[in-house]
């Protein structure tokens, strides 16, 4: 490498086009950085955040995410984190069971090649494979793109500028490499507000090994009570003006749209109060005709984002980030060329799953009785003899 320095910045060129710069150290850039790193490249990570952070809410790895995470090698640490399938109560308003789904019924349904953890367990096991082999600058930003037909030259907030093949956008839903080379254009609002956090204590009013979940017109409320250190509360409601929501922050928004609930409810919520690490987002697609531009590529949510209606944010990530080395290997030099096969190869799953949530908003924000009525019929058929194995080639084949 090259390095020289000008005018208080430094410029880095490595004469190899196999270098990568990939824009954030969440679960789809560590998945990319790793995956880069183990196909040969030499991988540059910068992550906006000062360190490292984690959100608390549960991720589902089923089908290609499930056998990438294998091929990864990420499984060992990830079973040791598994929270499992457990038994879940459907509640009333005031906290009262309507009826319950044991956890032996749900791991039927399911099936056995499936993971559940909370994001920052994935996030830990990715960081753990990469830290000893890729450089990782928390703190720092892209601030610039340029680039030609044989290389990108990225400006950073450190004062340095990089030179590499390859740059890769994977700093999630609000992605700073999205605005800057695609522009503002891609990002739909659904009009709902998700909030997830862990729990400090177990919460109250919530059996130990299970989950309540209230489903009521235009919102849901889940408390998991998975014992100390793994349990964990999800919220999630329709808005009409998700701003001005944002703007009232986590606590005061979730207790104004859930502060009427019993049950393990009102616990949640005084924890709620001290955490100043949880997820509250609004729920948004990104929705692009294309995810790359000449040797610039988005990934993960910054690219697609299914959202957590889908549930298939994390699988898509880890899948999208291994099928990219693999087809830049077989690809050679021609990068905007194995960009091109890697979309035409990904995009038909991630249009299925962004369809999916779509339809599936009913069943978190149900719009009034009729659709309640029908999730908790579909909830208690799964308890009949021979329902649960059809429900599991069901959501096998959906994960092909």
């Amino acid at each position: 490498m090259l390095i020289l320095r000008r005018a208080g910045e430094t410029v880095s060129f490595l004469a190899d086009s196999q270098r990568v710069v990939v824009a954030g150290a969440g679960i789809a850039g560590l998945a990319t950085a790793l995956s880069l790193h183990r196909a040969g490249r030499e991988v540059l990570v910068v992550e906006r955040a000062p360190g490292r952070r984690s959100s608390g809410y549960l991720v589902n790895l089923a089908g290609v995410g499930y056998d990438a995470a294998e091929r990864l090698g990420l499984l060992p640490a990830l079973a040791r984190s598994d929270l499992g399938v457990f038994t879940s109560i459907l509640v009333k308003a005031d906290g009262r069971k309507k009826f319950t789904v044991p956890a032996a019924v749900a791991q039927a349904a399911v099936g056995p090649r499936m993971l559940t953890v909370f994001r920052g367990d994935l996030e830990s096991a990715l960081y753990e494979q990469v830290r000893s082999v890729v450089e990782i600058r928390f703190g720092t930003t892209v601030t610039e793109v340029r680039q030609d037909e044989q290389e990108v030259r990225v400006s950073l907030s450190d004062g340095t500028t990089e030179q590499a093949g390859l740059l890769v956008g994977a700093d999630g839903l609000h992605s700073g490499v999205r605005e800057l080379v695609f522009g503002a254009e891609g990002k739909v609002d659904l009009r709902h507000l998700v909030g997830a956090f862990p729990l400090d204590h177990v919460p109250a009013d919530v059996p130990e090994g299970a989950g309540t979940t209230f489903i009521g017109p235009g919102r849901t409320a889940a408390v998991m009570n998975l014992g100390p250190g793994r349990s964990s509360a999800f919220f999630t409601y329709r808005a009409e003006d998700p701003a001005a929501e944002l703007a009232l922050g986590p606590a005061a928004a979730l207790s104004g749209a859930f502060g009427d609930l019993g049950g393990g409810v009102p616990d949640a919520l005084r924890q709620l109060e001290t955490d100043a690490g949880a997820y509250f987002d609004s729920v948004c697609q990104v929705v692009l005709d294309r995810w790359s531009r000449g040797r610039v590529v988005l990934l993960g949510d910054a690219a697609w984002c299914v959202t957590l209606f889908a549930g298939y944010g994390a699988a898509l990530a880890l899948a999208g980030a291994e099928r990219l080395a693999s087809t830049l290997d077989e690809q050679g030099d021609d990068v905007p060329s194995a960009l091109a096969a890697w979309e035409a190869g990904l995009r038909p799953e991630v249009v299925k799953r962004q369809a999916m949530a779509r339809k599936g908003i009913g069943q978190f924000a149900p719009s009034g009785k009729a659709e309640i009525w029908a999730r908790d019929l579909m909830l208690r058929a799964i308890r009949l003899p021979g329902v649960s194995g059809l429900i599991r080639r069901s959501i096998e084949r959906a994960n092909r």
